[in-house]
C-alpha cells in the first residue's frame, strides 16, 4: 500500500518536472533564435513556436494527467522537432544545441514521473534517435562534437534514475516507519484502553461488592441484616451495567439519589433539580461520591452526612460532608485505594479534582469539582 510520503513524492516529481521544463523552455528558445544565421531565422523561430508549445501542453499534463501514451508522444515530438534540422540549416550554423538541451531535460525529468523501464526506454529512444538524426544528417561530418554533446542525455538519464530511486527508496522508508508508529500508537491506544476498562472495573469492584463484603466479614454489618439482600443485588446490577454501551448524557442528580439509597446513611442532599452531564463524567462524579459516602459509613463513626451540589453543566462542584472522627492523611496506607483510585482517580480522568480535607475529631470534607474543557 502506497504510504503518505510516497504519494507525495509522486505528486512532487510530475509537478517538479513540469516546472524545469517550463523554467529551461525562455533560455532554450533564446539560444535557438540568437544562434540561427540570418537566412535560417524564420525556420528556426518556426520550429521553436512549437517547441514552446508542446512544453507548455505536456507541463499540464504532468500536472493534471495520468498515463504513459503522453511520455510516448513526447518523444515522438522531441524527435519531430529534432528532424527540424535539414530545413533549419542547424548542422551548417552549428545550432542543434538548444534541441540538445530540449531532449536532455526532457530524458532527464521524464524519470521522475514514470517507472523504470517506461523511463528507461524514453530515454533510450529520445536521445539515441536524436543522436542518429544527427548523424543521418551529416553532423559527424561538420563537427564530431554535436553528436557526443547529444549522447550524453543517456547518461543523464541514468543518473536522473539513479538519484529518484534513492529518494523513492527512502520515501517508502519513511512510510514505513510511520506505519509502524502508527500501529505502535494503536496498540498502546488499545492497551491504554484495556488498562482503563480493567481500572474502572477494579474501583466498581472495590465500590461495591468488595465493600459490602468487606463490611459483613469485619463485622461492621450483620450478616442477616434485611438490606443486605438488596445491596448485593444493586451490586451485581453495577457490575453487570458497564458492559453495554453507555448513553451520551446521564442526569448527576439522579445518580446521586440512586447511591444515596445505598449508602444507609442519613444524608441532608441538597442540589438543583436536574443537571445533565456526559454520561461518562457523570458516572465518575457520582461513583466518586458515592465512595466518599461508603468511607463516612465505613470509617467516620457517623451516620449522618451532607451532599451539596451546585453549579451546572459547564462547571459544577460537589461537597460530601461530616462530622465524624476524621483522620490524618499523613496515617492513610499507600495500599488504600478508595480515596487515591476510587475518588481523586476518577475526578482526574474526566479533567477534574478532588480536595480532602481532614483532620483528627474535626470531620471530613470531600469537594469534587469539574469544569467542561479541561478535560
Amino acid at each position: 500500500m502506497t504510504g503518505e510520503a510516497t504519494r507525495l513524492l509522486v505528486r512532487f516529481g510530475r509537478r517538479y518536472a513540469a516546472a524545469v521544463r517550463l523554467a529551461t523552455l525562455v533560455p532554450i528558445c533564446a539560444i535557438a533564435v540568437s544562434r540561427a544565421s540570418p537566412e535560417h531565422v524564420a525556420a528556426t523561430a518556426s520550429v521553436v513556436v512549437v517547441a514552446a508549445a508542446w512544453t507548455c501542453g505536456y507541463a499540464w499534463w504532468l500536472r493534471a494527467g495520468r498515463g504513459t501514451v503522453p511520455v510516448a508522444l513526447d518523444v515522438a515530438v522531441l524527435l519531430g522537432l529534432f528532424a527540424s534540422i535539414w530545413w533549419t540549416g542547424a548542422v551548417e550554423d552549428r545550432n542543434t544545441g538548444w534541441l540538445r538541451l530540449l531532449v536532455t531535460f526532457a530524458c532527464v525529468t521524464c524519470q521522475w514521473h514514470t517507472s523504470p523501464l517506461t523511463g528507461g526506454v524514453a530515454a533510450l529512444a529520445a536521445g539515441g534517435g536524436a543522436v542518429v538524426l544527427l548523424i543521418a544528417a551529416g553532423a559527424m561530418d561538420v563537427d564530431a562534437s554535436l553528436v557526443s554533446g547529444t549522447m550524453q542525455a543517456i547518461p543523464a538519464a541514468a543518473l536522473s534514475r539513479a538519484a529518484w530511486v534513492l529518494v523513492h527508496h527512502a520515501a517508502r522508508q519513511a512510510d514505513r516507519m510511520a506505519a509502524e508508529a502508527a500501529k505502535a500508537r494503536g496498540e498502546a491506544l488499545v492497551a491504554a484502553g484495556v488498562r482503563a476498562g480493567e481500572r474502572e472495573f477494579a474501583n466498581s469492584l472495590h465500590d461495591t461488592a468488595a465493600t459490602t463484603l468487606l463490611m459483613v466479614g469485619t463485622g461492621q454489618v450483620r450478616s442477616d441484616a434485611d438490606w443486605l439482600a438488596r445491596q448485593a443485588r444493586r451490586d451485581l446490577d453495577r457490575l453487570r451495567s458497564g458492559s453495554g454501551p453507555p448513553p451520551e448524557e446521564a442526569d448527576l442528580v439522579e445518580l446521586l439519589r440512586a447511591d444515596l439509597d445505598a449508602t444507609h446513611l442519613t444524608v441532608d442532599f441538597d442540589s438543583p433539580a436536574r443537571l445533565r452531564l456526559p454520561f461518562g463524567v457523570a458516572r465518575a462524579i457520582a461513583d466518586a461520591a458515592g465512595e466518599a459516602l461508603n468511607n463516612v459509613r465505613r470509617h467516620a463513626g457517623t451516620t449522618r452526612a451532607t451532599v451539596r451540589l451546585s453549579g451546572d453543566a459547564r462547571a459544577l462542584r460537589l461537597d460530601i460532608a461530616d462530622q465524624g472522627k476524621g483522620f490524618s492523611a499523613a496515617d492513610v496506607p499507600v495500599t488504600r485505594r478508595g480515596l487515591r483510585e476510587s475518588v481523586s482517580g476518577r475526578m482526574e480522568r474526566v479533567g477534574g479534582t478532588a480536595t480532602i480535607t481532614s483532620a483528627v475529631g474535626e470531620g471530613t470534607l470531600v469537594r469534587l469539582e469539574w469544569r467542561a474543557g479541561d478535560g
